[in-house]
């Protein structure tokens, strides 16, 4: 009988943002040990992508390195799979930036690694219908995919040999299946259990090829692999196995078997991505239903492989209304890449700087969240925003006509909500606000820094917090390795205390009127009462009602707020205006607080922010308090102050502050934003940001309005 084809790929990849210092750890632990035991292996063949951040790296930090993936190319022992430079998703970008990523990645490739890449590694496998024009149009031929799809598109596990082709308008690909059993069982799984799996699937079904392809941090990366891969020799016992049995089972490369062996059949694959990432995906009450309807599923007797091919979870597209920042992350991108987009057509030698930052702020990990930490990482949003923002600079710099960048203030769907949101940009700021979410400020960069401000993560309720819960109570872990999606682990204790949500959206500007028994602690747990309904409600503008040069933002909303044991509605107005500095980074906004009705009434009002530095328990950024003494002043302290007109955020590590001024003198609240998330490595709790919550005691009367200014900056500080 001929020998069956096993196609064994690994992805490699670091995202853009992460600590150099996890760069050289998997480095050391798992990217240059795998290559150390392959080389041992001679007659072996296997496939594998290293993304563009972890390319950059090794080309700097271990160039040593990049010279054997060449040599082990040229030999024909290892083939190199392409992909976006920068790990993007090709789905949700532009179609030229998604050619122009795969592009940038060929030809490091061919550059540094002597090869052309015929194939390429879909970042997370997600994939849509319209992806190989996109794959055609860069010169690929082939990609790899996870059996999900193809069971979706109604294709069973006997069915899954070898490759499929399909094609988008005429645009052919080809799309090589990966097993489920074969990304659980390696490396987790004794080698003889793999190669019984090659029995069955070519004696029951006549498979020629089985694929692999998955995450190369399982190798050494992940927790406890390190010692079962390489200290208890699971890869060297593997790949001994392979050339123990290469009587019937052999490697080869995609391509080669590409070039051997026609396609199994055509196939045309619905939206998709891997099994996980569908259910993560849903929104938390739907997926926890979506997990009792399974389990209800297979106490019925229903088997896997059957549910599997009729039960889906949703879509990665899923993400950008399940949280909002991934959705924001998104709209700036596509903002930015208009921008760019316009330099290359204008000034075409001249982008080259600014279509790189570009796609770096366009690496996909901090966009979504499941099993890995990912969106929940704020130091991997900033660095998107940091790209993103940087690009920007670059573009506006570029096609810029006198000495500066002139202000303007846009009008647009940015967010494409629906609803119209105003952007004023200057040389040193950008400023976004949403009058239909409560007059808020939802992104304000400092542009000198590349630094949104803004850019903190709401508190919310996901699947895995119940199961937190739980845990906590104990239970003990057994000793044998696991792969990620099994395994349990608290970074530290007493996390399940930390599990508290947000009503709404983590904004600057918000306004509240409190409840009579709102404490700092009750504010902190979003247990308080709010006595009006001002927060996230929409503000009317009055003016401006055209884009243009006038830096005055002008909204308004009538509410009502309650009083006396929240028995009786008061009609209250509230304008804000918003004054945009035309050159430097800062904004006023005078406040005017009226009584619409008769009579008097006194309130509690409060207007938050929300900003963060990144770290909150770093020495170089703390908060400054205009000759108030703070007892703690690092950002993830808690407090209050009776009474400030001045205080700040002080980042020395970047280089600025950031001031909050008060006309009239305000209580101070102050509290830092913790969330709870799993990662790889267990559950853990990240600071997001600090929240600070100005308040005042109003007596307001009719006919007489209470106003004040408060003021929001960004400065330069020396290092």
């Amino acid at each position: 009988m001929t020998p069956l084809k096993f196609l064994f790929a690994l992805h490699n990849h670091q995202p853009v943002g992460n600590f150099g210092h996890v760069f050289e750890e998997l480095f050391d632990k798992c990217y240059k040990p795998y290559f150390d035991v392959l080389e041992d292996f001679p007659g072996l063949k296997t496939s594998a992508h290293f993304s563009g951040p972890l390319l950059e790296w090794i080309q700097k930090h271990r160039p040593e390195f990049l010279r054997r993936l060449r040599a082990l190319a040229e030999a024909g022992q290892l083939e190199i799979l392409s992909g976006g430079f920068y790990e993007p998703l090709l789905s949700i970008l532009p179609h030229d930036d998604a050619v122009g990523q795969i592009r940038m990645m060929n030809d490091f490739i061919r550059e540094e690694l002597g090869v052309q890449p015929r194939g390429l590694w879909l970042a997370e496998r997600i994939w849509t219908p319209a992806l190989p024009a996109i794959l055609h149009e860069a010169e690929i031929e082939f990609t790899l995919l996870d059996d999900t799809h193809f069971n979706y598109a109604g294709l069973r596990e006997d069915q899954l040999d070898g490759y499929y082709v399909t094609e988008h308008l005429g645009a052919p690909l080809n799309v090589f299946p990966i097993p489920k059993f074969m990304r659980y069982a390696v490396p987790f799984k004794q080698p003889q259990e793999i190669l019984d799996y090659f029995g069955r699937m070519r004696d029951q079904f006549g498979f020629r090829g089985i694929a692999y392809g998955d995450d190369g941090e399982k190798f050494g990366g992940w927790p406890e692999t390190y010692d079962w891969v390489y200290k208890q020799n699971w890869l060297r016992n593997f790949f001994s196995a392979l050339e123990a049995n290469a009587h019937w089972v052999q490697t080869a490369s995609f391509a080669e078997y590409i070039d051997a062996h026609p396609p199994t059949g055509r196939v045309y694959l619905p939206m998709a991505s891997y099994e996980e990432m569908m259910e993560w995906s849903l929104p938390t009450q739907t997926a926890r239903e979506f997990g009792a309807l399974k389990k209800e599923m297979a106490d019925k007797g229903v088997s896997e492989e059957r549910s599997r091919i009729f039960l889906r979870g949703g879509q990665w597209n899923n993400f950008m209304t399940k949280y909002s920042e991934s959705n924001l992350l998104h709209k700036k991108m596509l903002y930015v890449s208009r921008k760019v987009e316009k330099l290359r057509r204008l000034q075409p030698t001249q982008a080259d700087d600014a279509v790189r930052e570009l796609y770096r702020g366009q690496c996909n990990c901090a966009q979504w969240h499941g099993l890995f930490g990912g969106l929940y990482l704020n130091y991997l949003r900033h660095a998107l925003y940091q790209s993103l923002i940087a690009a920007e600079c670059l573009a506006d710099d570029e096609m810029k006509t006198g000495e500066t960048v002139e202000f303007a203030l846009w009008i647009l769907d940015f967010d494409l909500d629906g609803r119209k949101e105003y952007l004023a940009e200057n040389e040193n700021m950008n400023a976004y606000v949403a009058p239909a979410n409560g007059g808020t400020l939802f992104e304000f960069d400092f542009r000198p820094a590349h630094f949104n401000i803004c850019n903190v993560l709401r508190r919310r309720e996901e699947v895995y917090h119940q199961h937190l819960r739980e845990l906590a109570e104990g239970g003990a872990q057994g000793t044998e390795p696991k792969s990620i999606h099994d395994r349990v682990h608290f970074k530290e204790e007493g996390l399940e205390n930390l599990l508290a949500y947000d009503r709404y959206e983590r904004r600057s500007f918000m306004d509240h009127f409190l409840g009579a028994g709102t404490t700092p602690e009750t504010f902190e747990q979003n247990s308080y009462e709010e006595a009006g309904d001002f927060v996230e409600e929409e503000y009317e503008v009055k003016s401006p009602l055209q884009p243009g040069r006038d830096g005055r933002l002008v909204l308004e909303r009538r509410g009502v707020v309650t009083s006396g044991g929240g028995g009786y509605r008061n009609p209250v107005r509230v304008e804000k205006v918003f004054r945009f500095a035309p050159n430097a980074a800062r904004v006023d906004v005078d406040y005017k607080i009226s009584l619409e009705g008769e009579g008097a009434v006194d309130v509690w009002f409060g207007v938050e922010f929300n900003l963060t530095l990144l770290a909150g328990d770093a020495p170089d950024r703390y908060y400054t308090s205009g000759g108030n003494a703070l007892p703690e002043p690092r950002l993830n302290s808690r407090g209050a102050l009776e009474s400030a007109k001045i205080f700040g955020l002080r980042d020395e590590w970047s280089g600025f502050e950031i001031n909050l001024g008060f006309s009239r003198s305000a209580g101070l609240w102050r509290y830092p934003i913790e969330s709870v998330s799993q990662s790889e490595d267990g559950f853990e709790r990240t600071y997001q940001g600090s929240c600070l919550l100005a308040h005042w005691l109003l007596s307001l009367r009719a006919a007489r309005p209470v106003e004040f200014t408060l003021r929001l900056e960004t400065v330069s500080i020396d290092h």
